[in-house]
């Protein structure tokens, strides 16, 4: 069955009785445009998102017909959970998981980056509080940097400087 567009999601949708077949995606294929997998069912499905952007969350629905739903199920993967405890904090975690260009999650009030040990160590040594979790990577933060230097001026030293006035 080839795909080409979203229906809806299961939280947004009625969804009458109908039997969900969940369509498991690991965090890293939920933006792919072209895909093969198979539901938890066995149902062969491709993703073949041309027209739009593809960028798959947790219930969205790929097809339904008058009992069955094909839904997608993101799976839970290791990650770095980082509570910031201020927006000081805030700031240089992002920077520093930024700066290494890794997919950064946000969940409430917490960062979540999928699991890199050397990340992990490098914000332990930092003195970050850093935990180890098996979680769903559902919320990516969306960021579109501008070039790194500006009037003399680097994107930390202003985002410093912006959360330093809280």
């Amino acid at each position: 069955m080839i795909i080409t567009q979203t229906l809806g999601n299961i939280n947004t949708t009625n969804i009458d009785n109908k039997v969900i077949d969940w369509l498991p995606l690991q965090w890293f294929e939920t933006n792919k445009r072209i895909l093969r997998k198979k539901t938890f069912s066995g149902k062969e499905v491709a993703l073949k998102f041309l027209n739009e952007s593809a960028t798959l969350t947790q219930g969205d629905i790929l097809w339904q017909d008058e009992k069955t739903i094909i839904a997608i199920e993101v799976l839970p993967c290791d990650c770095l959970v980082i509570q910031p405890k201020n927006m000081f904090e805030m700031a240089s975690v992002c920077y520093e998981i930024g700066n290494k260009h890794l997919s950064l999650f946000y969940e409430n009030d917490e960062l979540l980056v999928p699991f890199e040990s050397p990340l992990q160590r490098l914000l332990i040594a930092q003195g970050y509080e850093v935990k180890t979790e098996k979680r769903k990577l559902l919320q990516p933060l969306k960021t579109t940097v501008a070039p790194h230097g500006n009037n003399n001026e680097s994107l930390f030293s202003r985002i410093m400087k912006l959360s330093s006035n809280e």
